[in-house]
């Protein structure tokens, strides 16, 4: 395992206090028949066969050992890996019920302790995913409306870039506050001005806890939370932050209340204030405050970061493949042209730009290890039985890394999903919301961003890196809960 960036300090306390996971953690041992892994070390487990840096590395690497489903021990914790698209396909779609639970994530527990959508479990998750669906969907998910407000961000992001006028710049921020403003108009009911400096320090909150629980450090609370919970380290930061986004997003619950009309509710928070009205009688109603501001995180924090860090790396992507990038500037021109605005029907007539988008997503990967999925009962898979409640870890990462399923999967490559013709060709193994009942929330409305902000970037100008195509670095800045890139900037210059 690769320990470097932790402190001497740091590991010693570590090893010291390893001796309470026993008592901590102890009576996890379930009956079953799980799959052959590596021997863990009392304790620790596998600790010191990964590399917390690289842990998708580390679990693919150990597959070509013990098969494409295995068990890895994370600290006390047994849990059933799986590799490669047959298996992760068997598992999460062929017996989606039965792997429908969320896994342990200690890091998010601690603050959610299993409320809102992304964490909660059994008829809490069910209720509440149904009713956020219901609600999204009135506000316009996967609607004309909807489309009408991306494309309207769509034009803020180009002013904001036109202001550069050529100089470089780094797109985080902007692109960070185009693509929370379009969720923030359906949950909260308004966007922000970029200049906002409240919505500027959440989105600072949201991308320093990404980054953060993509390192060496938020892998290791994920193992060891108790231990890591006495330990100094930058870890501490990310619920300090969730905590200040509890804060946001709590006052603006508070605002919501002091003119609410049951009538004629605005918004995603409206609409649960009036279901808590609803079932305020009722002491085992799955409506209430907590729920609600940890459901409303879960869309908030699901919704801009994911497709703000797939945009930056797709700038980062073009630049390097300067003839992709030249292959969809023909086609935006032929099919869109120069004025009118980019819109989702333009997707069919636009089979390479289509392709792009996926590959670009295949590519990065951007959750490797998706979420932590359990089964929900004890579960018959392959030849072992899975006792109810066992944590898998499903490598997203191993599937669209797959050679049985993309050719050359390690080059970027639009003709993956290109067809003789040169027609769009979609492929299951295209996983990057997470296949089966716990797929993403907003995975259709993560679809329209990435094509209407991408299209309408390039429509009005050319990516310029400011070092040559081959010195682009695509690999990760860190990799964990998700694949971030390297701090980069770069010019756009006018069409």
């Amino acid at each position: 395992m690769d320990l470097s960036g932790a402190t001497p300090l740091a590991l010693l306390l570590l090893s010291a206090l390893s001796c309470l996971v026993l008592y901590l953690n102890g009576g996890r041992k379930k009956k079953g028949i799980l799959p052959h892994g590596p021997a863990p070390l009392p304790l620790v487990g596998n600790l010191f066969q990964l590399d917390t840096k690289e842990m998708h590395r580390s679990l693919e690497k150990l597959s070509k050992q013990y098969g494409p489903v295995y068990t890895i021990h994370l600290g006390s914790l047994p849990c059933v890996v799986l590799c490669g698209y047959q298996a992760v396909k068997e598992a999460l779609v062929d017996q989606a019920d039965d792997f429908s639970g969320r896994g342990d994530f200690p890091v998010f527990y601690r603050f959610t302790q299993g409320n809102g959508i992304v964490f909660s479990n059994g008829e809490k998750w069910k209720v509440l995913r149904r009713f956020s669906l219901h609600t999204l969907k009135n506000f316009g998910m996967g609607k004309s409306s909807i489309e009408a407000r991306i494309q309207e961000e769509a034009q803020c992001l180009v002013q904001e870039f036109r202001k550069t006028n050529g100089t470089p710049f780094n797109p985080l921020n902007l692109v960070c506050r185009a693509v929370a403003n379009v969720i923030c108009a359906v949950v909260f009911g308004n966007r922000f001005d970029y200049e906002d400096t409240d919505f500027l320090l959440l989105l600072d909150h949201l991308n320093e806890n990404f980054r953060i629980m993509s390192t060496f450090w938020g892998e290791l609370y994920n193992i060891f939370p108790r231990i890591m919970d006495l330990l100094p380290g930058p870890h501490h930061q990310i619920f300090q932050n969730f905590e200040k986004l509890r804060h946001f997003i709590t006052e603006r619950v508070l605002w919501h209340q002091k003119d609410l009309d049951p009538d004629a509710p605005r918004d995603f928070i409206d609409c649960f204030l009036v279901r808590m009205e609803q079932e305020k009688q009722d002491p085992l109603s799955y409506f209430n405050m907590e729920t609600l501001v940890m459901t409303t995180h879960n869309l908030f924090f699901g919704g801009t970061e994911t497709t703000s860090t797939t945009l930056r790396y797709s700038f980062l992507i073009l630049m390097k493949y300067p003839e992709v990038a030249a292959k969809v500037h023909q086609e935006i021109d032929q099919v869109i042209g120069p004025n009118r605005a980019p819109c989702l029907a333009d997707r069919t007539r636009m089979p390479y730009t289509d392709a792009v988008i996926y590959e670009i997503q295949r590519f990065i990967s951007i959750l490797p290890m998706g979420l932590p999925r359990a089964v929900t009962r004890d579960t018959p898979f392959r030849n072992f039985l899975l006792p109810k409640g066992t944590n898998v870890i499903p490598l997203l990462n191993s599937v669209h890394y797959d050679p049985t399923q993309f050719k050359d999967p390690t080059s970027f490559n639009p003709g993956h999903f290109l067809d003789e013709k040169n027609a769009f060709k979609n492929s299951d193994a295209f996983m990057p919301f997470a296949p089966g009942k716990r797929i993403c929330l907003g995975a259709g409305l993560a679809r329209m961003e990435i094509f209407l902000f991408l299209t309408t970037i390039l429509q009005h100008f050319t990516l310029q890196p400011l070092v040559a195509p081959a010195e682009i670095d695509l690999t990760p800045q860190c990799t964990g809960l998700g694949n971030v890139p390297h701090l980069f900037q770069f010019q756009v210059l006018p069409r």
